[in-house]
């Protein structure tokens, strides 16, 4: 299967390329900072690419992921994510693409209670951050085109995933990386802020397993979430990476790093996902945190 992935270069892309080069894929990388860069609100510059790849099927993954910095940036993320996903579809539309997996977010959910969980393709669309409405907007048009040209999109709504790569802006990565930090400098103490938000992990490796699966099997015009189905404590996993450290780490909360919590716990119903694939997650999280360890040891002795 000849595949072109957009946001290659991004902690998923990366992920997802080797996932797709190693189940026997022809891969074609879209990144801003690959060589030729391309940005997706370049209308003209990704229906080029796109009719130069002649890929079967195009996973749409690139877009704005800061969350935090969409509220100072709501115009921007609104143009990358929802611009630039009408940009991807169109080009896809041109080209006679067989299949798209447009990516967008669990974000989309926004403000849940407790009793609306597990979340379902069906549950409410309550985006509360600039980010998520942008994500609820390519979400949007992903159906369109389905709706009104027939495009083949699949639509995925992927919740928390970790592993190695991911960037420190996130909670796990930001957390092991003070570990690996601890361990050069000889520390017995890390710093963390709230750790009582509970949600639902799923390792990089598994959700890139998904999308290609949902490439193959998928239903065009449905939308499928991404998740283990479990909510899991961030405590856990802070505990976690402190017995993982090559010597006893404490942690300690820091009231620079406390926030309140305004989403107690989130949780994912994947059982369509697996129905419609035979998906499940395979890999443990001990094994997602102790890799993500090994990984930001790598780049703090780097550093």
């Amino acid at each position: 299967m000849r595949a072109l992935v957009t946001g290659a270069s991004g902690f998923v892309g990366r992920h997802l390329v080797a996932h797709l080069e190693a189940s026997g894929d022809e891969v074609v990388r879209l990144d801003r900072s690959e060589d030729p860069g391309v940005d997706i609100t370049d209308a003209d510059a990704v229906g080029a690419a796109v009719a130069d790849a002649r890929p079967e099927v195009i996973y749409h993954l690139a877009g704005w992921a800061d969350v935090g910095a969409s509220w100072r940036n709501p115009r921007e993320v609104l143009r990358v994510n929802a611009e630039g996903t009408l940009n991807v579809l169109e080009a896809a539309r041109a080209a006679g693409v067989e299949r798209v997996v447009a990516v967008a977010s669990a974000d989309v959910y926004g403000l849940v209670q407790e009793h609306e969980l597990p979340l379902t393709e069906t549950s409410p669309l309550r985006p509360t951050s600039p980010y998520a409405a942008s994500k609820v907007a390519a979400d949007a048009i992903a159906q369109q085109a389905f709706l009104g040209h027939g495009l083949a999109v699949v639509r995925v709504r992927p919740f928390n995933h970790l592993g190695p790569g991911q960037a420190e802006g996130f909670v796990a990565p930001a957390i092991a990386a003070r570990v690996a930090r601890a361990e050069r400098e000889g520390q017995t103490e890390i710093p963390v802020g709230n750790l009582s938000a509970r949600r639902d992990f799923t390792d990089v490796r598994d959700v890139v397993r998904a999308y290609r699966m949902l490439a193959i099997d998928g239903e065009p015009g449905e939308v499928y979430n991404v998740c283990s189905g479990r909510d899991v404590a961030i405590s856990e996993l802070a505990d976690e990476l402190a017995r993982l450290a090559d010597r006893p780490i404490r942690l300690v909360q820091d009231p620079e790093l406390m926030r309140p919590v305004d989403l107690p716990v989130l949780r994912g119903d994947a059982s369509k996902l697996t129905a419609a694939t035979g998906w499940t997650p395979e890999v443990p999280l001990t094994q997602s945190l102790s890799d993500l360890l090994d990984d930001m040891r790598a780049r703090v002795a780097s550093s």
